[in-house]
C-alpha cells in the first residue's frame, strides 16, 4: 500500500492508504476529524469541503494519496487558541445553520472565496458557495454570515443584522 504524508491542522501524518482511499474517509476514520461530514460521496453537496493546499476541495473527489505532501485544513483547524474563526463566529450570529450539516462545507467554500474576494456582494456570495447545498435554511443567513465574517477578518466595523 502506498504510504502517504499528509499535513492536517498543522499535524503531519503518515499514514498508509488503499489507493482507492478518499480523502474524507482518510480524515474522518483514520484522523479523527469527524467534523468533516460525509454527504452525498458524489460531490453534489459540499458538506465535506475542506481547504487543500489553500484551496477549496470537496474531500469525497480527492484521493488520499492525491493530498500526499500536501496542507490539509479541517473545520476543526479554524479555530484558533480557544477562539472560533471570525466566520465561524458570524454563522453562529447570523443563525446561518438549522440542522448544520452544511456548514463546515459552506464555511471551508466562504474562506475561499473570500481570500479571492475580500468584500464579496450578495450576488457574490451566492455564486461562490453554488457547489453548497443546504436543504435547511433557505440560504438567506448563510449569505449574510459570510458578508459578516468577511467584515471582521477585514477588520472593518461589523453592523448589527
Amino acid at each position: 500500500m502506498p504510504r502517504i504524508t499528509v499535513t492536517v491542522d498543522g499535524v503531519t501524518y503518515e499514514e498508509e492508504v488503499e489507493p482507492r482511499l478518499l480523502l474524507v474517509h482518510l480524515l474522518r476514520d483514520r484522523l479523527g476529524r469527524t467534523g468533516t461530514p460525509i454527504g452525498c460521496d458524489t460531490t453534489n453537496c459540499g458538506a465535506c469541503t475542506v481547504m487543500l493546499d489553500g484551496r477549496s476541495a470537496k474531500s469525497c473527489s480527492v484521493l488520499a494519496v492525491q493530498a500526499d505532501g500536501c496542507d490539509v485544513l479541517t473545520i476543526e483547524g479554524l479555530a484558533a487558541d480557544g477562539r472560533l474563526h471570525p466566520l465561524q463566529t458570524a454563522f453562529h450570529e447570523e443563525h446561518a445553520l438549522q440542522c448544520g450539516y452544511c456548514t463546515p462545507g459552506m464555511i471551508m467554500a466562504a474562506l475561499d472565496l473570500l481570500k479571492e474576494d475580500p468584500d464579496p456582494s450578495e450576488e457574490a456570495v451566492r455564486e461562490g458557495l453554488e457547489g453548497n447545498l443546504c436543504r435547511c435554511t433557505g440560504y438567506c443567513n448563510i449569505v449574510r454570515a459570510v458578508r459578516r465574517g468577511a467584515q471582521a477578518m477585514s477588520g472593518r466595523e461589523v453592523s448589527a443584522s
